[in-house]
């Protein structure tokens, strides 16, 4: 009987995750779970970046296409993306591959998070009725559990409503419950891949990934996706979107809308790049074809 492998892929925007994991997938039998902030979007293809049709029918994806633009993605989506890609993956008899550039994702799930309280209904509606003022709400629970509230910003609607949740349903301290209920990892027996990459290498690549936007007309779908969405969703705050609405908005031109996209891509892979090197403790670093081939050995050995 044979046994499902899995092992997670990480590295900077554009370094080549996903053309790596889906060789993998096709060579070694393998399901591929996506962990991107944007891919999980349906109709943000271009901006996104993500695989091709073809591709995406070449091989079973999940964490794909899975929400609307005006839904917000957090780790709990991803966590439920990993449950279904790994009991998809068990039943088939096939491996699994995690890859994406949102590793603050799959440190979650590595690391795992504390269980929730069950939320009742009239919780959820006093709740949401507190968010109506997020700076009053974030001073509720500064009295109630300052040290748990001085890491989170009063604009930070997404947590204030968690420790919201909690606070109003237990009647204890946030930083009781989590003491009470310490993190229980979900992600077990996963090697993680880094990509290593030069940053000048990586800076080519990232420029002609921009030029192939442009040419794939991420103008004609960001203008689609806000006369859908309008500008509000966390979705259309993304890198490739908020530069290109600038220039629908006649502040930047072509070439500036070229650049803008580059260099902020740029920034941001800087940023994956520091919190790879400094979050995963146990990570085996290599460029695309050493990994080909450690990733082999991985998903083959008995």
């Amino acid at each position: 009987m044979s046994f499902m492998k899995q092992l997670a892929i990480i590295g900077p925007t554009a370094s080549g995750k996903s053309d790596l994991a889906l060789a993998l997938a096709q060579e070694h039998n393998a399901l591929i779970l996506s962990i991107d902030s944007l891919s999980i979007y349906r109709e943000i293809d271009i901006a996104s970046a993500k695989p091709s049709y073809e591709e995406l029918l070449a091989v079973d994806h999940f964490g794909i296409n899975t929400l609307a633009p005006n839904e917000n993605a957090n780790v709990f989506t991803f966590i439920d993306e990993y449950h279904r890609a790994h009991a998809a993956a068990t039943q088939q008899g096939k491996n699994l591959i995690l890859v994406g550039g949102s590793s603050f994702y799959l440190k979650s799930m590595v690391e795992g998070l504390s269980t929730l309280p069950e939320i009742s209904e009239e919780i959820r509606l006093q709740t949401a009725l507190m968010l109506n003022d997020l700076e009053e709400a974030h001073r509720f629970l500064s009295n109630i559990d300052p040290l748990t509230m001085a890491k989170i910003t009063p604009n930070d609607r997404y947590r204030i409503e968690k420790m919201l949740h909690i606070a109003l349903q237990t009647s204890m301290a946030p930083s009781q419950w989590f003491h009470d209920h310490p993190p229980q990892p979900i992600l077990h027996n996963c090697p993680i891949l880094s990509i290593d990459i030069a940053r000048s290498f990586l800076r080519e690549r990232i420029a002609l990934r921009t030029q192939k936007m442009i040419s794939a007309r991420i103008i004609d779908e960001v203008a689609e996706l806000e006369r859908l969405y309008g500008r509000e969703p966390n979705s259309m705050k993304a890198i490739g979107i908020i530069e290109t609405l600038e220039f629908l908005d006649g502040k930047i031109t072509k070439q500036k809308l070229l650049e803008e996209i580059s260099t902020h891509t740029a920034q941001l892979a800087k940023r994956q790049q520091t919190f790879n090197n400094n979050q995963f403790d146990v990570q085996i670093r290599a460029g695309v074809e050493e990994l080909y081939t450690i990733a082999t050995t991985i998903l083959t050995h008995p």
